[in-house]
C-alpha cells in the first residue's frame, strides 16, 4: 500500500509540475538566450569587418587619422562590453546598446569622410567592405527584432497568471529588450 501511495504521490507531483508552466518558462528562457547569442554574433561580425575597413581607408585617406582613431577606439569599447545571458535586464541591454550605437556613429562618420576621396570610393576592396558592412547592419537589425520577439513571448509567459507564481518561486524574471535610439523618431536633415 505504501508503494502504491508513493507512486501515486509521485505521479501527481510530476503532473502538477508539467502543468505549472516551469518547463515552458525554461524553454522560452533558452530561446531568449539563443536569440541573444545571435545578436552578439551579428555585432561580432561587424567588429571583425572594421579593421579591414579602417586599413583600406587608411591607405587612401591618411590625413583622416582622427576619424580612423575614433572608429578603432569605439570598436575596442564595443567589444569589451558583454552581457551575461542570464541577466538580460533593461539596464544591461541599454548599456550594451549604447556602446554599439557609439560604434555605429563612428562608422557613419568614417563613411561620410570617405566621400571626399573619389579614388577610395572607386576601390573595389572598399566597395566590397562597405557592402559587407551594410549587410551586417541588416543582420543586426533582423537579429535584434528576433530577440525582441523572443523576449516578448518569454515576458508574457512569465508575467501571466498562474505562471507568474511559479516564475517568482523559481527566479524567472522579465528580460530587457532593444529600444530605438534617442532621436530616432526624427527624420535626419539632408542638405546639398
Amino acid at each position: 500500500m505504501k508503494r502504491l501511495l508513493t507512486v501515486f504521490v509521485g505521479l501527481i507531483t510530476a503532473l502538477s509540475f508539467s502543468s505549472c508552466g516551469y518547463n515552458t518558462m525554461v524553454s522560452k528562457d533558452e530561446n531568449v538566450k539563443g536569440k541573444w547569442a545571435q545578436v552578439e554574433n551579428a555585432y561580432q561580425r561587424r567588429a571583425d569587418l572594421i579593421p579591414n575597413l579602417v586599413a583600406t581607408v587608411k591607405g587612401a585617406a591618411n590625413h583622416e587619422e582622427s576619424t580612423l582613431t575614433a572608429v578603432v577606439e569605439a570598436r575596442a569599447k564595443a567589444t569589451q562590453v558583454t552581457v551575461d545571458p542570464s541577466n538580460l535586464s533593461e539596464e544591461e541591454i541599454a548599456n550594451y546598446q549604447q556602446t554599439q550605437d557609439a560604434l555605429s556613429q563612428s562608422i557613419g562618420r568614417l563613411l561620410v569622410s570617405v566621400e571626399a576621396y573619389p579614388d577610395l570610393k572607386a576601390n573595389s576592396n572598399f566597395q566590397e567592405l562597405q557592402a559587407q558592412l551594410e549587410g551586417t547592419e541588416n543582420r543586426i537589425s533582423v537579429e535584434r527584432r528576433a530577440y525582441n520577439e523572443a523576449v516578448q513571448d518569454y515576458n508574457t509567459t512569465v508575467r501571466s497568471f498562474p505562471n507568474n507564481i511559479m516564475a517568482g518561486m523559481f527566479g524567472f524574471k522579465a528580460k530587457g529588450t532593444f529600444t530605438a535610439t534617442e532621436g530616432a523618431d526624427k527624420a535626419p536633415t539632408v542638405s546639398f
